[in-house]
């Protein structure tokens, strides 16, 4: 039970007027990413949905996906010549777009691709002014709920169990889930006890069913977060990172099970950790 004082204290702080003030929208700069491909290995991209659409900008470069059954994957493929840019359209209408460059050694040859890295959708919903207006308000005090009722969290500093993985001195660690509302809150750990500093590319959050039947087989979905609190970009030689991602309410049966994944940018120190059902469908 989370005590009641902290929940009026937000719900007053949340619709008491004199809290919000005007300000101004910031403009959104899309950056397109690099990916470097040749000519003499496959580069693999994994997308969040099936492919519908892959289009490069020139002949030099070639982007193979399976066009007769959707998948989550393509291939990409460089001959030496100038610079280009992929455009790739999801099942669900999501657009990716990046800078494809010619590169005789290659560094990375698999890209997991989240559904953040978007630039949009080919089918924009059109609202009026007035509804367009309530949507946002709404947003702007969920966040704000989200956003206190994290820090409330992370300074209770409640441990839900031990769950623990770490490769090479880095060290995972799930802390807390806790059900609020109509959400999960994951509360999670980074320590870096090694001597280089840890730059983390991702941290997915995935459900992984196991297929049924002579053929046993796995298969992941992405889980995209409402809202992520405090997540770094680095944590440094000897540094501690607590931070929550806020899911939608969701419960798991016996044949699922969910998957935390960490990535390192240009490493290899990267950790997977899977958590049973029951820890899922029993929150704090």
């Amino acid at each position: 039970m989370k005590p009641i004082h902290f929940i009026l204290t937000v719900l007053i702080s949340t619709f008491a007027p004199q809290f919000y003030s005007a300000q101004t929208t910031a403009q959104q700069t899309e950056i397109l990413d690099t990916i470097y491909a040749n000519d003499n290995k496959n580069v693999s991209l994994f997308f969040p949905e099936p492919i519908r659409q892959g289009i490069t900008g020139s002949e030099n470069f070639v982007f193979t996906y399976n066009r007769d059954k959707e998948q989550y994957f393509g291939l990409l493929q460089a001959q030496p010549g100038k610079e280009s840019n992929l455009l790739v359209i999801n099942r669900n209408g999501s657009i990716f777009a990046y800078i494809v460059k010619y590169k005789a050694k290659l560094s990375k040859l698999n890209y997991f691709i989240p559904l953040s890295h978007s630039i949009g959708n080919e089918r924009p919903k059109v609202t009026d002014s007035i509804q367009t207006e309530i949507s946002e308000k709404k947003i702007d005090n969920n966040t704000y709920y989200y956003q206190k009722f994290c820090s409330y969290l992370l300074d209770r500093k409640q441990h839900f169990g031990y769950f623990t993985k770490r490769n090479s001195r880095v060290i995972l660690s799930l802390d807390n889930i806790v059900f609020d509302k109509e959400e999960l809150y994951f509360v999670i750990q980074i320590r870096n006890n090694s001597t280089l500093d840890y730059d983390l590319n991702f941290l997915n959050i995935s459900i992984e069913t196991r297929q049924k039947g002579k053929k046993k087989s796995l298969q992941r979905l992405y889980q995209e977060p409402i809202y992520k609190h405090q997540l770094p970009s680095k944590i440094a030689v000897g540094k501690i990172a607590r931070f929550i991602y806020v899911m939608p309410k969701f419960s798991l049966s016996n044949d699922r099970r969910l998957i935390l994944e960490l990535n390192e940018k240009d490493g290899e120190r990267n950790i997977e950790m899977k958590i049973s059902h029951k820890y899922i469908n029993n929150p704090n």
